[in-house]
């Protein structure tokens, strides 16, 4: 019975499609997501490292994107309704990218920014609370960047990355006190890793750019991690409070994009990624206090590698003013029985719009707009947590770019 407790309290979806944040720069997010083949600005670092050499200036940008996002849970066996309470995200980055004069072929760079991360809180006492009662997951990327233009149509570009993340689960245990307290277990731990994002850009024609990139891999190494479970007096010794490691995959991403532009007015998007999820298929940890009841643990999670197709216009309405309009279809990794309230995740059709203002030769701004909703009906073979999710999520955005003299 008490090593069923303590499988019952492991993380079960720690990464997914949903903590995948795509919002690396409000210019691409008002495209559908789309960037690699389309150099507008620093996120350039970010989109396509081998694209920055053909950004003529000096620019530094600062953007975020505020996150609100709501999901419902109607339960199978009781028809009973739960919500999250979740609080607003922020996901940010940050780009610097610098040449030594108007005329260098060589790009230095550097990008900061959040591309995995999420905080989930379902309300008390909800039906899941021995699946999950909150989640938080946050990952910054540090990523200094070379870019060179070996020719007029040919660019290339690496950037190294260290990343550092931290992780706090939390979730109740079917295990009461006198006082018909339910116990509690905590999971709260940091980590880092490293990697790397390199690209190849090609000004095909006057009108077509063709870009490949590819983001590696990183497993984020949590060393001294503390596991806290609050229990009944009489089973504390069955679950000792105490440090745990473990090792969090985050995912490599391949992706190729289009990037065409009939005029001077119009630009058109295309990026494809495919995001090789197949690097999350056991999630381990390795308690320093184990009993009889608290093994260490290796617990499979088998995803799949997800395909994205983005899509996106934009259109320089003035000299001053810049709309954008796009989509994003992606398919979900996880399979219908390890779905949980960490991420309820399913296939997605994301819709965006942006704009652009120029306010004077040094300063700019620009905004976007997310709107995605979808829903998901599964079992989850490990809890039997079994019912219906549906989710909701607004990103408005903004960024401020300074152009440097």
């Amino acid at each position: 019975m008490h090593k069923l407790l303590l499988f019952l309290i492991l993380p079960i979806q720690l990464l997914s499609q949903g903590y995948q944040v795509n919002l690396q720069g409000q210019v691409s997010q008002g495209m559908g997501g789309a960037g690699s083949a389309l150099m507008q600005d620093g996120s350039a670092l970010f989109f396509n490292p081998g694209g920055a050499s053909f950004i003529h200036k000096n620019e530094i940008s600062l953007n975020v994107t505020p996150t609100f996002g709501n999901s419902t849970f109607l339960e199978n066996n009781t028809n009973s309704i739960a919500h999250t309470t979740s609080p607003v995200g922020t996901p940010f980055s940050a780009y610097g990218i610098f040449q030594i004069k108007d005329s260098s072929k060589l790009k230095l760079g550097m990008a900061i920014y959040t591309p995995f991360g999420s905080t989930v809180e379902w309300e008390d006492e909800w039906a899941g609370r021995f699946a999950l009662t909150r989640l938080k997951l946050l990952s910054i990327f540090f990523q200094p960047t070379v870019s060179y233009r070996l020719t007029d149509k040919i660019g290339i570009g690496a950037g190294f990355i260290y990343s550092y993340g931290k992780v706090n689960l939390q979730k109740d245990l079917p295990i009461q006190d006198a006082s018909g307290e339910y116990g509690h277990a905590e999971l709260d731990g940091s980590g880092n890793g490293i990697g790397f994002n390199v690209g190849l850009f090609l000004d095909l024609t006057k009108h077509v750019n063709f870009a490949i990139t590819y983001r590696s891999k990183i497993d984020m190494k949590v060393d001294k991690g503390i596991a806290t479970f609050t229990v009944p007096s009489s089973l504390e010794d069955k679950f000792p409070s105490g440090n745990f490691s473990s090792s969090l995959p985050l995912p490599s991403v391949f992706t190729f994009g289009l990037g065409i532009t009939p005029n001077d007015k119009l630009s058109i998007a295309f990026d494809g990624n495919y995001t090789d999820w197949t690097a999350y298929d056991t999630l381990s940890f390795d308690y320093e206090n184990n009993t009889e009841s608290l093994d260490d643990t290796k617990s499979p999670r088998k995803y799949v590698g997800s395909i994205a197709a983005r899509l996106g216009v934009q259109y320089k309405a003035t000299d001053k003013i810049t709309g954008r309009i796009g989509f994003t279809y992606a398919l979900s990794p996880v399979i219908d029985r390890y779905i949980t309230p960490e991420t309820p995740d399913a296939n997605r059709l994301n819709w965006t719009i942006g704009m652009g203002y120029k306010i004077s030769d040094q300063f700019s701004v620009d905004a976007s707009l997310l709107f995605t909703q979808f829903k998901r009906e599964a079992t989850n073979e490990e809890t039997g947590l079994s019912g219906t999710y549906k989710t909701r999520v607004w990103a408005p955005g903004i960024q401020i770019n300074y152009t440097l003299k």
